[in-house]
């Protein structure tokens, strides 16, 4: 059965491949791919073959093809339709961490039903709004809380409006990019730019992937104040000040990861839990405010230097597939 996919083919080419794979057995699932969507900061820092070595295995994606720096297929959202597999899953719409292919074969223990409320276009989002769940179990805010998101990219968008529900909460997005405010009004939190944001924070999550960004989010915070770092850097080296009120003022980083269910909730919720929380939780319409650029499959070799450039400003570039 022919399928075809992208590949990153050296740091900074992509190309369409074309392969062939066998139909599915009884406990796996045929999906036709509706759309994939790119996240620029990972898939950014892969596409220049910037993943450094000491990461190559814990940055596998979990269906990748080949290895870093490349030729490798590389990707995690993706939202298809199951079209031989299990009654329960024929005909229904799935969201899979699979690459950007036309269609595969997994497990059909590896896709999540769609809930009928969320449109599959929005549902490429579940992954990205996985990450901003996982990260919250990590931060743990309080009712009440002043809270800034330093970032207002594709995580850190998704962060905020799962934020902006928190009640009595004095929730900011922060980013030199002053378009962002009217993305920020969409998701019902308020904006400001590095230089006015409001300080005394309780709690900063981290997402601008920059030195700057950083050190930025360790200004914000109040005494015993914490940042929560989500951006990967990859092969770049981050510089930080960690001198005058780093520790007089008691201040912490700490890191959050979706590769591993946050420890305030791995003892009673698993993997299959979170990506199905994320789902559902996109039955909410202000996520739409993050979808801002869509492409065909066949132009993504040409679009995929130009988001990893910023040539394109989107915050989540969608991929729409033929039948879609």
């Amino acid at each position: 059965m022919p399928t075809r996919a992208f590949w990153v083919a050296s740091p900074g080419v992509g190309e369409i491949r074309t392969a062939t794979t066998a139909r599915p057995g009884p406990d796996e699932v045929l999906v036709r791919t509706l759309y994939s969507a790119v996240s620029r900061g990972t898939e950014a820092t892969v596409f220049r073959g910037g993943v450094p070595p000491s990461q190559h295995a814990g940055m596998r994606a979990p269906f990748q093809d080949g290895d870093f720096p490349a030729p490798v297929k590389y990707g995690y959202l993706n939202v298809g339709r199951v079209e031989e597999g299990p009654a329960g899953l024929l005909g229904r719409t799935v969201f899979c961490l699979y690459p950007h292919q036309d269609r595969y074969v997994v497990p059909a223990a590896a896709v999540v039903a769609v809930p009928d409320a969320v449109p599959a276009a929005r549902a490429v989002l579940t992954g990205t709004v996985e990450t901003a769940v996982n990260a919250l179990w990590d931060a743990a805010p309080r009712v009440g809380d002043r809270i800034a998101v330093v970032g207002a990219g594709m995580v850190g968008c998704c962060i905020a409006r799962l934020l902006a529900g928190l009640p009595g909460a004095r929730v900011q997005l922060v980013d030199v990019d002053g378009s962002r405010a009217a993305t920020a009004e969409a998701l019902g939190v308020r904006f400001r730019t590095p230089d006015d944001a409001d300080g005394d924070c309780d709690l900063v999550l981290h997402t601008s992937g920059s030195s700057a960004g950083l050190t930025r989010a360790l200004e914000l915070l109040g005494d015993e104040g914490e940042v929560v770092e989500l951006s990967w850097y990859g092969d770049r080296v981050v510089n930080v000040p960690l001198g005058e009120w780093f520790h007089p003022r008691r201040l912490t980083i700490r890191s959050s990861q979706v590769g591993t269910v946050a420890p305030a909730r791995a003892r009673r919720r698993g993997y299959a839990d979170r990506v199905a929380l994320a789902a559902g939780l996109l039955a909410d319409p202000a996520f739409d405010a993050l979808i801002t650029g869509e492409s065909a499959f066949e132009e993504l070799p040409e679009v995929m230097p130009r988001l990893a450039a910023g040539e394109l400003g989107a915050l989540c570039h969608r991929i729409a597939y033929p039948g879609a």
